[in-house]
């Protein structure tokens, strides 16, 4: 029976990569990545039924069979809904499982569909269920986002690793816990009239960011020293730290509703990828004080941070034999304690002055005396009014070569007492007079697990005994006992369901704990909690946000109202000649940037006008308005005019039967006629069979377009006609040859036709509101000398230029050059243009890139040879388009590297202990014997005759013997390490009762009161006679491992078998351990041998992955 947690939602939340799984794959959304609210405040103080919930089970056989990208569940009903699990086996564009819930039956569901769920999803582990992973969110699911879930749940060489207990048989098993609950609870939620407070809202992945702010903020006198940093009118925010602080601290201070930090992250020199990056916080935090200690240099409110937070302590070196003392006095802004090994605050300052004994050879130099026998050590000189301690909860584990987290149980107390014992922290020169009695003020919170989580913090703002949680956009009241003992992690044991049925409790690991705290002095709370008000603030700060908010509260109020107007946007001739040929070069108008008018939905179109003769000064009588319409093909034109009786209807009726498309607002032409002295006069009146054209004049020389005028002309008149009129229009002489050319549409295509001038108006289905472009008659000698002679081919050029930004693949954050290419541009006119660019003689051995647009970074796979028709094919990614591509330069020709498999094997030498990675291409057809003859001519051998062999190594345990006959194409060199080695001579000659068995390296770590092996180092094979005893394989296994006697005397032997250990002694028959023949896989009996870990990590990584981007925090500006 699999028992799983009702764990709090909050027990490991993978942050950064919780997101749709669309994202990534097929789906054209958006990325949205949403920090989420807690589950148990979404209720808090409401009696509500228990919400409906339901676990669901899924076991997949074959598993490591299933060739489809995707994998759903069978549907399953939660609170009467569908849902089910949806899996990527091989991952979603990442060497993780990828894993969401998904609902079943989005497709069908009606317009404007949610739903609010609670889950957990989980991958059993069969063979110790506490070591199930299992990861909890909640999300609103809806039609953009009906999926969500963890992208990255869990690498890919755990769960196909077969000691580790996950893939059994083949057999996966998956479990899903849904709840789903009202959205009401969480969306009406006002933080600020509930506690005051209001939080900041997340960009991405920035809630460490706001965790660690809203820490700030509430040090009242850290928060006045920043509102006193000089600014001046004329700063901006997203370029100036200090303001853009100084305004996130005033909206926070005086705002109704949640703040967002894009103007902060704006002035740190951020983009968007560095805002769904989670960075360290301790980091973070040391940058930021620096960057503004920096900033308050030479101002009134210099030295604050030092002020605050800055405290020294001394390094000390003490001889025991002679009189010499070493000290050196450092200063620090944070202390970071350890979690592993100390139960409390206590004892990590316990341990951080504890006293190290310099003796045997580890002696210290001391100058005048040689070698001596020291004590070593560290003693606090002062601490500082606002005491920030770090606690270290993730650390690197050399034992598996990787940072984890340290959950264990860690206590810290409300008041720290740092002058307890008779001051043993403190050195012999710290000032006993200051009281050295803390007061804790908040506690930021990490929840979750390495690879990502979610962070909050528990603030007292006032020192008082009310606690505030700052998650996010929410801010709720908080006891004293959620603050302090339930972020204290370790354990925690789960209420029985069935009592007397099982009596062994079942514990999980709470994943959300305390990794830093904020103490303020006793003495000098009152002075740091000071007032802070509206005189504290640069008055040009003050009126630039009330300002801001001003604006904000106008937008407020006017969408409140929005159902009381109408808007109506009129264009005119001189918007059409202002925007034809610069912002725009289809249709006629860019209605988003022509004069629009508020109107009062009651008032009449007649009062309207009124308004227009006041504002353009043209008499109400000269004013003529045209509706536009939308037509089939997607152009947009004046359709007709407005008749008399509609003028006398309000603006609202008239806005609603003007076009059903655009009905929040009523777009209009005004037709305006003048007269020889180009003063307005009355419109004439238009007939049935008038047409109303409008003319755009193009330059093959200029490559101009621009827009010339407008005419009525009779259906039944041919363009002969107004051919002098048309050259008047353009400058030319009355007689110039001209063509004409009707502009019909430009989506998704362009479509452009000549017009015959001898044939009527109506015979060429001409109509109001269309377009007529025209242009001298070229003679045919002359068209070779214009890029785009004709109009036709000069609105296909606009309809598909391109500016391109070409990055180098080896720097993706740097723009090297841009080209304008058109969108119809080949596969091989592509790389043509970037041969050329960089003086490249052959064109094939450019290799390109795509751009992900929700990531900011390359596409993990590159662009195939001619894999792609146009360039428009390579600048999409979903339902975007991206106008970066990234190249590199290859060695060979593309078409002829992707004939051939590329590996990476690392050649172990025989006798000397170096690894060497080797680069091996060959066709995709090739053995692994072709691999072994390749490596032969690149590596040193022992001799000449030596036989090589290719393994599969693998969490160092080796997993694979390569055949030399099989295909090198399905490889996998991704997760897996490929060796090479050679064969030692005794492995040749076996004789018919010898054994080849695994040695592995191994240390015991006991991790939640279990015991638990973990392999490093090297694995080997080593022949094993029959009758042969432990003593005699250990004087073996020395020589060739060459290791020193005394270190060899501390190593124990065992003979493993599904990981549970079996010490041997000298005496013992080896041989006689290694019958059993059935045993699943090779690797999972072997030859242990325990000894500490102390050797020197390799430099190479066992996972080549294309692109990684690990960045340290850096603020730019």
């Amino acid at each position: 029976m699999t028992v799983m947690a009702p764990a709090p939602i909050d027990q490991q939340e993978d942050e950064e990569m919780l997101v749709p799984q669309s994202d990534l794959t097929d789906n054209h959304q958006p990325m949205e990545v949403v920090a989420q609210p807690e589950a148990e405040n979404t209720v808090e103080n409401q009696p509500v039924e228990d919400p409906p919930s339901s676990r669901f089970t899924w076991r997949i056989e074959n598993f490591s069979r299933l060739n489809a990208k995707k994998h759903y569940s069978e549907v399953f009903v939660v609170g009467g809904y569908k849902w089910r699990i949806l899996l990527f086996p091989k991952g979603n564009n990442v060497d993780h499982l990828s894993m969401y819930l998904d609902v079943a039956d989005s497709a069908s569901l009606p317009y404007g569909w949610s739903r609010y769920a609670q889950f957990s999803l989980a991958v059993v582990n069969q063979i110790h269920n506490k070591y199930s992973i299992r990861k909890d969110t909640q999300h609103q699911f809806n039609a953009r986002e009906s999926d969500w879930g963890f992208t990255s749940f869990m690498p890919l060489g755990e769960l196909y690793d077969p000691c580790r207990g996950y893939l059994v048989n083949d057999t996966l098993i998956v479990e899903a816990e849904v709840v789903v609950r009202r959205i009401v609870d969480y969306w009406t939620y006002d933080s600020k009239k509930e506690t005051g407070y209001v939080g900041l809202k997340n960009q991405g992945a920035t809630c460490y960011m706001n965790s660690l702010l809203q820490t700030l903020y509430h040090i009242p006198y850290f928060r006045k020293a920043v509102y006193h940093m000089p600014t001046t009118e004329n700063d901006m925010p997203s370029g100036s730290i200090p303001l853009a602080l100084q305004s996130l601290f005033y909206k926070l201070q005086y705002s109704d509703s949640s703040v967002a930090t894009k103007e902060l992250t704006k002035s740190f020199g951020w983009d968007t990828h560095d805002s769904f990056m989670q960075h360290d916080v301790q980091e973070l935090n040391r940058v930021l004080c620096e960057k503004l200690e920096d900033k308050m240099k030479g101002t009134v409110v210099e030295g604050t941070i030092q002020q605050l937070f800055e405290g020294h302590h001394m390094n000390y070196i003490e001889c025991i034999n002679v009189d010499y003392k070493s000290t050196r006095k450092e200063s620090f802004y944070d202390l970071q304690l350890d979690v592993k090994g100390c139960h409390d605050v206590y004892a990590s300052f316990d341990k951080y002055v504890e006293v190290e004994r310099l003796e045997g050879d580890n002696k210290y130099h001391a100058e005048q005396y040689g070698l001596q026998d020291a004590k070593k050590g560290v003693l606090f000189i002062d601490f500082p009014p606002v005491l920030q301690l770090q606690l270290k909860r993730f650390e690197y584990d050399f034992m598996r070569d990787t940072m984890v987290k340290i959950n264990d149980r860690y206590e810290f107390p409300l008041q720290l007492d740092l002058d307890r014992d008779g001051g043993k922290y403190l050195s012999p020169d710290a000032d006993r007079r200051v009281r050295n009695l803390y007061t804790l003020h908040s506690v930021l919170v990490h929840s979750g697990g390495v690879h990502g989580g979610h962070y909050y913090a528990f603030i007292r703002p006032t020192l008082s005994d009310q606690w505030y949680k700052f998650d996010d956009e929410r801010v709720t009241k908080e006891d004293m006992k959620r603050a302090l003992e339930e972020q204290y992690g370790g354990e925690e044991e789960l209420p029985q369901t069935n009592p007397g049925f099982n009596n062994t409790p079942f514990k999980f690991t709470k994943y959300s704990n305390a990794y830093m705290l904020v103490y303020i002095r006793e003495s000098d709370k009152d002075k740091i909690i000071c007032n802070v008000d509206e005189k504290d603030i640069a008055e040009h700060l003050r009126e630039r946000l009330k300002k801001e908010q001003e604006e904000k509260e106008h937008k407020k109020k006017e969408k409140a109202e929005a159902h009381l107007y109408t808007i109506i946007k009129v264009a005119r001739d001189d918007d059409l000649a202002e925007q034809i040929g610069k912002d725009i070069y289809f249709d006629l108008v860019d209605h988003d940037k022509v004069r629009s008018f508020r109107i009062q939905k009651q008032i009449t179109f007649n009062v309207f006008k009124e308004e227009i003769a006041k504002e353009f000064g043209i008499p109400v009588q000269f004013q003529r308005f045209w509706l536009w319409a939308k037509r089939q093909n997607h152009t947009y034109r004046p359709n007709r005019p407005l008749t008399p009786l509609e003028e006398t209807q309000s603006v609202g009726t008239l806005r609603e039967v003007s076009n059903k498309v655009h009905n929040a607002e009523l777009r209009l032409f005004l037709e305006v006629e003048l007269g020889l002295d180009l003063r307005p006069i009355a419109p004439p009146d238009k007939m049935k069979e008038d047409i109303l054209l409008f003319f755009k004049h193009y330059n093959p020389e200029k490559e101009e377009l621009r827009f010339v005028g407008r005419l009525f002309v009779k259906s039944t008149g041919k363009p002969i006609e107004i051919l002098s009129k048309l050259n008047k229009m353009a400058g030319y002489a009355p007689d110039e040859e001209i063509n004409l050319y009707e502009e019909i549409k430009f989506e998704p295509s362009v479509m452009c036709e000549p017009i015959d001038k001898k044939i009527t108006f109506r015979a060429s289905q001409l109509e109001d509101g269309d377009i007529v472009c025209f242009q001298k008659s070229l003679p045919v000698e002359s068209i070779e000398q214009f890029r785009y002679p004709d109009v036709p081919s000069f609105l296909e050029y606009v309809h598909n230029r391109q500016i391109v930004h070409f990055r180098s693949l080896e720097k993706p954050k740097e723009d090297d050059f841009c080209l304008e290419m058109s969108r119809l541009y080949t596969y091989d006119d592509v790389v043509e243009r970037v041969a050329q660019q960089l003086g490249l003689n052959d064109p094939s051995k450019i290799r390109l890139t795509s751009h992900n647009c929700y990531s900011q970074q390359p596409k993990p796979q590159p662009i195939k040879y001619r894999g792609v028709d146009h360039l428009s094919d390579m600048l999409v990614h979903y339902n975007q388009t991206s106008d970066i591509l990234y190249y590199e330069v290859l060695d060979i020709p593309l078409p002829e590297l992707q004939g051939l498999k590329t590996l990476k094997v690392a050649f172990h030498h025989a006798t000397k202990d170096e690894v060497v990675i080797h680069t091996i291409r060959l066709p995709k057809q090739s053995t692994v014997g072709d691999v072994i003859n390749d490596l032969k001519t690149k590596v040193e051998l022992s001799h000449p005759d030596a036989e090589l062999r290719l393994l599969e190594v693998f969490y160092h345990k080796i997993y694979k013997i390569f055949p030399p006959s099989e295909k090198i194409e399905n490889i996998n060199d991704q997760y897996w390490t490929l060796r090479a080695e050679e064969i030692p001579e005794e492995e040749k000659n076996l004789g018919p009762n010898d054994r080849l068995i695994h040695v592995y390296h191994f240390t015991k770590e006991t991790a939640q009161n279990q015991m638990q092996i973990l392999n490093f180092g090297e694995p080997f094979f080593l022949v094993i006679h029959e009758g042969e005893t432990l003593a005699e394989i250990k004087v073996r296994i020395q020589k060739k491992l060459q290791v020193p006697d005394e270190d060899f005397a501390k190593w124990k032997f065992a003979f493993l078998s599904l990981g549970r250990p079996e010490y041997l002694q000298d005496s013992d028959i080896v041989s006689s351990r290694f019958q059993r023949r059935d045993v699943y896989g090779a690797w999972e009996q072997y030859l242990g041998l325990e000894h500490s870990d102390n050797a020197p990590k390799r430099a190479y990584a066992a996972n080549q992955n294309r692109h990684t981007f690990e960045k340290p925090v850096k603020i730019y500006n």
